[in-house]
């Protein structure tokens, strides 16, 4: 049975696709289309960010890009050294907030000790952090890119959790998106379910899917990777099949096969 995940597909010097793999074990056969393109912006500014870490109380990473962000700041030798000899220990005296286990393990890559992860979104991570944070003290570093929501800022504003928001990537439609969507829905046909993963993949996909697939997209289980992408979907008018308890693939896969009551 087909399923259609709109992701790009895990680095492949790091092994197999983790969804693919979980969603193999149900008998799924899955494929990935990339939906986003991004561009890292500011990264200068922000090493200069993390060079000041008595400047902060924290970080928040709400997504794996703003890791890799990160990671691209320190690959220069002499930012890296500095990291390591001494920024890397004042930054693990304060924490670092994150949401979903990808960020997480991209946290610890760099060193840093996540706390968080199993938030799920943005609305639960805000109040984990307002439970931990002392109101009125020093803000805590939120890189992120230029499609964040306002969630997470606007409900640390009102519990007096002061906030830097730095934009350190540009999202935008992945160049291939239409046609390989085109030439899936062509050879594949129509699949048993389509994930989307983020808000903004609702957005650039939407108009594509129904028009690969015509009629026959009532035919199709839409699934979400969490409430904020459900919301999305069902402000477009897409029904939610299901959503996965959390941004994993454990979740993802047990949420598609009850949908499809197998």
């Amino acid at each position: 049975m087909k399923v259609l995940l709109l992701k790009e597909p895990k680095d492949r010097d790091s092994g197999p696709d983790p969804y693919i793999q979980e969603l193999g074990l149900y008998g799924f056969e899955a494929a990935l289309i990339p939906v986003l393109s991004f561009e890292f912006v500011s990264l200068q500014t922000f090493f200069e960010k993390l060079s000041h870490p008595d400047h902060y109380e924290g970080l928040i990473f709400t997504s794996p890009r703003a890791v890799e962000a990160a990671k691209l700041c320190l690959g220069e030798n002499s930012k890296n050294e500095a990291w390591s000899n001494s920024l890397k220990e004042k930054w693990n005296t304060k924490s670092a907030y994150v949401v979903g286990k990808a960020t997480a393990s991209l946290v610890e890559e760099i060193g840093l000790a996540p706390q968080g992860e199993k938030c799920g979104n943005a609305e639960k991570l805000a109040a984990y952090i307002c439970a931990r944070e002392t109101p009125n003290s020093s803000p805590l570093l939120f890189p992120c890119g230029s499609l964040k929501r306002e969630v997470l800022p606007t409900i640390l504003k009102e519990k007096g959790i002061s906030l830097e928001s730095l934009t350190v990537y540009q999202t935008a439609q992945h160049p291939s998106l239409q046609e390989s969507l085109k030439n899936y829905f062509s050879q594949q046909g129509i699949p048993a379910s389509i994930t989307f993963f983020s808000p903004s993949g609702v957005r650039f996909c939407l108009q594509h899917i129904q028009k690969f697939s015509g009629d026959l997209i009532n035919q199709i289980k839409f699934a979400a990777i969490g409430p904020t992408t459900a919301e999305a979907m069902e402000a477009e008018g897409i029904p939610v099949s299901c959503t996965a308890e959390n941004p994993s693939p454990q979740d993802l896969a047990a949420g598609i096969k009850k949908a499809l009551r197998l």
